[in-house]
């Protein structure tokens, strides 16, 4: 495995260059090279920490058939374009890019790489060289939804999410629904940060959230440091991404974890066997692709009862939070009821539901 961040892979790429020709028997014997790119830095904890684990396990059960290198800290603008084809250019023969602002950039360079296979995580575009990867972190949020809405005494809730795109607005509109089902006047104060990892600009929001009035606060961020806020505060909230236990023994009632081990390691299979193909892949609870972490002993048992038979709904196929009669901030209804919303437009999600207000 091997570490490449933005101030050294155009060095790497010029350190491959004067690389002298093999013969044939080492080409036969060498690796094939999986690239990642990586929106925060691999301990954050959270998101990237999350991906990071799964490309490990790619390492573990595919031994010396492959050999992984990533970089860490890559925007979600123009300038991820030069790091995705440097991948590329170094001999990676699928790579993935694993945040929505890559979408773009990733169907660009693939364009200029149509032998390299290209996987887009919680993305749309997809090409005969492109993929797509999606978790069902909403079935998540149902369960933390049910959990603070039952156990918050004020019925106003905090939400901390980065930017307004599908993945966020999906979570905020299940994280509310399933709250308001536990307590039908439940509101939720909603904080944009417009970033995915940064520590001090999420304590702040946090702070903000909880001036609001909020007793309870989830995170669509990557850090543990609302976590560590409402620990000092003695209230209540959730980890993202992974357990973050540690950092608020108190204050992180659960959390949703991404487990990408599994599908990540089949994929780079299929690159091996040579029977990779373009796929559409959106996996949740069922597959094992969300795991809530184990629960804080402050979840009374009653609510334990309700967080866990969300979960077994989910993966038997008899509960799903997006069931109508739904209603849009204004009050417009958008889903009529005993109607429940597709896959396909809940992954381009755009309106927040009742009882969901912008706090900044």
């Amino acid at each position: 495995m091997a570490i490449i961040t933005r101030r050294t892979f155009m060095q790497a790429a010029g350190a491959a260059a004067t690389l002298p020709v093999l013969g044939n028997k080492a080409f036969a014997a060498e690796k094939i090279k999986i690239g990642f790119i990586f929106l925060g830095p691999v301990g954050d904890y959270g998101w990237t920490w999350a991906h990071n684990k799964g490309r490990m396990q790619v390492e573990k059960e595919l031994g010396d058939k492959v050999e992984t290198v990533y970089v860490e800290n890559v925007q979600e603008d123009a300038s991820a374009i030069p790091v995705i084809r440097d991948l590329a250019q170094q001999g990676c023969k699928l790579i993935f890019t694993t945040s929505y602002g890559y979408m773009d950039q990733t169907i660009a360079v693939a364009k200029e790489f149509p032998n390299v296979k290209f996987e887009h995580c919680t993305g749309y575009k997809r090409a005969d060289n492109v993929a797509t990867y999606n978790s069902k972190f909403h079935e998540g949020r149902a369960v933390l939804g049910t959990i603070a809405g039952k156990m918050s005494k004020s019925g106003t809730l905090g939400y901390l999410g980065s930017y307004k795109v599908p993945e966020v607005v999906l979570g905020v509109n299940s994280f509310a629904l399933a709250a308001q089902k536990q307590n039908p006047n439940a509101k939720v104060k909603l904080v944009l940060i417009d970033s995915w990892f940064d520590p001090p600009k999420e304590a702040a929001a946090t702070e903000t959230l909880i001036n609001l009035g909020c007793d309870i606060v989830t995170t669509h961020t990557d850090s543990p440091g609302p976590l560590q806020i409402l620990e000092q505060k003695k209230l209540y909230g959730f980890g993202q991404g992974a357990d973050m236990s540690r950092f608020a023994p108190s204050a992180h009632l659960t959390a949703i974890e991404d487990i990408w081990g599994p599908y990540y390691v089949e994929r780079v299979k299929a690159i091996v066997d040579g029977s990779w193909k373009s796929t559409d892949t959106w996996d949740g609870m069922k597959e094992g692709t969300v795991v809530i972490s184990p629960y804080n002993k402050a979840v009374p048992a009653d609510v334990v009862k309700l967080a866990d038979d969300i979960q077994t709904g989910y993966k038997n196929g008899s509960y799903d939070i997006f069931k109508g009669p739904i209603y849009d901030q204004a009050g417009t209804l958008k889903v009529k009821e005993g109607e429940t919303m597709k896959l396909a437009d809940l992954a381009v999600m755009d309106w927040f539901v009742k009882g969901v207000e912008s706090a900044a």
